[in-house]
């Protein structure tokens, strides 16, 4: 029996879950119906006409992109625009569309940290860790059934703390409870107050993690009336943020570093603020446009930031107060920083969904070329 589309969205949103998506951003299904059957996947940066002649050839009725076509509204679906008409033709050809964009910029071992590791950077953590995304959940299990709750809880999502997860807390306590009239108690008589020896779990809950959580500890734990709290926990998240940052094996020259980026990047030009023998060690990295983070990059010490669309003024914001700059900056270009993000989305569906034909697209869908003159 195929999967649908359906169960391809719950895989890449418990990778990218749509809740860590920038305010602003339009992500998940933009065109189909969940409950279609997947043919097969192909996976490219951008939507483009060349995109679905390539989905219609290969067979493919489901088209997964990193950037959305309907990122603003559109108010007439119809083919004398080209976002309007992309859509238009999608529905026409009963094609389906999904976007992972800001949420998978977001994401744990997503678009930065897969252009950290292709620029040969190690130890890399987040260039800015994202803020209220946790809560703490106390619930209190008769002894006996600890563990399985504690199970319940960790299969459902609760306890991830960066590369691992089931983390939690136990401690040993007594609950006091009293059944009434209507109860059904699993231990204790109505009436009579009863001391039951149990055992306090805490752990971090993601927040939109937290009602399958709770319908977890419903489902294995045998009281009929659950204590619980939940509290929110003011610590940022270490499965979620934007950027990252990384270090080189060795230290190296801007310019001999600027040679290995352009040949793993595919690409003949960068922008560069910096000398050519600064040394290089720690390397700040964020996929596509990236020019917000150039200040937490210097104040995480880097030493060179990567990224796309960096604006002229931007230049001016590494150099000291005699021009010299503090931290080098390379403008690669937006493309060029997020290509990789075809071959990470392709890899995580073939692992997530082995029995679906993935493919990635063989077209480059960058508008714009470099023209370098000939002299």
């Amino acid at each position: 029996m195929m999967i649908t589309i359906k169960e391809v969205a719950y895989s890449l949103e418990n990778w990218a879950p749509r809740a860590v998506a920038e305010s602003y951003d339009n992500v998940g299904l933009q065109v189909g119906r969940m409950n279609t059957p997947v043919s097969g996947v192909l996976v490219a940066l951008d939507l483009t006409h060349d995109v679905i002649d390539e989905a219609l050839e290969v067979g493919a009725n489901l088209i997964v992109t990193h950037h959305p076509n309907i990122f603003r509204p559109i108010r007439h679906l119809t083919d004398m625009s080209y976002v309007p008409g992309l859509a238009l033709r999608l529905a026409e050809s009963k094609l389906a569309h999904y976007a992972l964009h800001t949420n998978l910029d977001n994401a744990r071992n997503g678009v930065s940290f897969a252009l950290a590791g292709l620029l040969g950077l190690r130890n890399v953590q987040f260039l800015d860790q994202k803020e209220d995304v946790l809560q703490v959940l106390v619930v209190y299990v008769p002894e006996a059934h600890a563990e399985s709750v504690q199970l319940a809880m960790a299969s459902a999502g609760a306890g991830l703390i960066g590369n691992y997860d089931a983390c939690a807390f136990s401690s040993k306590g007594t609950g006091y409870f009293r059944p009434r009239m209507a109860a059904k108690p699993f231990v204790g008589t109505e009436g009579k107050l009863h001391a039951e020896p149990e055992i306090r779990i805490e752990c971090q809950v993601e927040k939109w993690r937290l009602h399958g959580v709770l319908h977890a500890i419903q489902s294995a734990h045998p009281y009929e009336e659950v204590a619980y709290h939940v509290f929110p926990a003011l610590q940022p998240s270490q499965n979620y943020g934007l950027g990252a940052i990384g270090e080189l094996q060795e230290t190296i020259t801007l310019d001999k570093y600027l040679e290995i980026i352009c040949e793993r990047l595919k690409t003949r030009a960068i922008r560069v603020v910096g000398n050519a023998e600064m040394p290089i060690k720690k390397v700040a990295v964020c996929g596509g446009s990236g020019g917000s983070f150039i200040a937490l990059a210097q104040r995480a010490d880097a030493d060179l930031y990567i990224t796309g669309d960096l604006t002229y003024h931007l230049n001016f914001e590494v150099l000291d107060d005699r021009g010299k700059p503090r931290m080098a900056l390379a403008d690669v270009g937006h493309y060029e920083s997020e290509w990789i993000t075809e071959e990470l989305v392709v890899s995580r569906l073939i692992a997530l969904q082995p029995d679906v034909q993935v493919h990635r697209t063989r077209h480059s869908t960058n508008p714009t070329r470099l023209y370098i003159r000939k002299y």
